[in-house]
């Protein structure tokens, strides 16, 4: 078993926890927290030993790699030391919402050779991923275009959207990482971008958008569209489209269960999505973990790093500069 420390106990944070938990092939020996109570109170749920500083982490040997799921303007000091002590470490996305301290930090620890391993969980969801396998065994041929659909059944708190940098770097984000995975070795060349507010005018009020839209275009010419919403009033909306020259791939969405009602009153009734993203994403959270003992174990490179961050970040900048200066914006990576 690996041994490995955890650093923030949000909601993401002790999902986290639990999976590690789970998993037979980490112990989790510390937990950190800025706030000691919750520390405390989680290390007992967790079955490890909650730590009041991370440098306990750090100096110690037997741990062989840091889990970082605290606040964003945390992630880089945290990847900085960690790398420092030579530990392996998970890194909840976004990286930071500043590009310069990501690329100061790039320059920083490129010297130590790290692995890094990014929380783009979208990558590991069996359906998601099923599609990147088909496309590069040749079964719709040449790629296209990419249509992804991302929809939020209800918007997060207005306190953390504050915070969250904007919907671009907080959840369209995701989305960008995910068109770059089925791009494979070909990459994102420009970005248009539009946003509005139409049912929840408050988003006016912290300068940030209820409803999105970015057409991207590639390198080699493949159409991307994603569309966003931080409502869908039939719950969590998660859908991949791959188009190529032979076929079409889609990954869906996922329902309580399968099963349909037939009446003489209406057809075809189904179970409704599922509403919160723990739960859609239940098994890629799970399958990171893999990722991340090979990692450690055989220093394997993960299926999203450093860079994928670093790269997602920019995109998502250059979409708001597309909205500022209402035209397509080329992207320098």
């Amino acid at each position: 078993m690996i041994d490995i420390a955890l650093f923030g106990l949000g909601r993401i944070g002790l999902m986290h926890g639990k999976n590690l938990m789970r998993n037979r092939n980490f112990n989790l020996k510390y937990v950190y927290d800025k706030d000691q109570i919750l520390s405390k109170k989680i290390a007992k749920k967790l079955k490890s030993s909650s730590i009041n500083n991370p440098s306990f982490a750090y100096v110690d040997k037997s741990v062989k790699a840091i889990f970082i799921s605290s606040s964003t303007s945390t992630h880089i000091k945290f990847i900085t030391e960690a790398v420092k002590n030579k530990k392996k470490i998970f890194c909840e996305k976004p990286l930071d919402l500043n590009i310069n301290k990501i690329n100061d930090c790039k320059k920083k620890i490129l010297k130590f050779n790290p692995r890094i391993q990014l929380g783009f969980n979208r990558r590991y969801d069996p359906g998601h991923a099923f599609l990147r396998k088909q496309l590069l065994s040749g079964k719709i041929g040449k790629l296209e275009k990419i249509i992804i659909t991302s929809r939020d059944p209800a918007p997060p708190s207005k306190k953390y959207l504050k915070q969250s940098g904007g919907i671009f770097r907080d959840m369209t984000i995701h989305d960008f990482d995910l068109l770059r995975f089925y791009l494979v070795k070909d990459d994102v060349k420009s970005i248009f971008a539009t946003a509005s507010n139409i049912s929840d005018k408050s988003f006016n009020k912290i300068k940030d958008y209820e409803l999105a839209s970015c057409l991207i275009k590639s390198n080699n010419g493949v159409q991307c569209i994603i569309t966003n919403s931080r409502h869908c009033s039939f719950g969590y909306d998660q859908r991949v489209e791959l188009f190529g020259s032979k076929g079409m791939l889609i990954s869906g969405n996922k329902k309580e269960n399968e099963a349909e009602l037939y009446t003489k009153n209406s057809t075809n009734q189904q179970k409704p999505l599922l509403n919160f993203f723990i739960d859609r994403y239940k098994e890629a959270y799970k399958l990171q973990l893999n990722d991340l003992f090979m990692m450690i174990k055989k220093n394997k490179k993960p299926l999203s790093n450093f860079e994928d961050g670093r790269r997602a970040l920019i995109i998502a900048n250059a979409a708001y500069s597309s909205i500022k200066n209402k035209k397509s914006i080329n992207i320098k990576f």
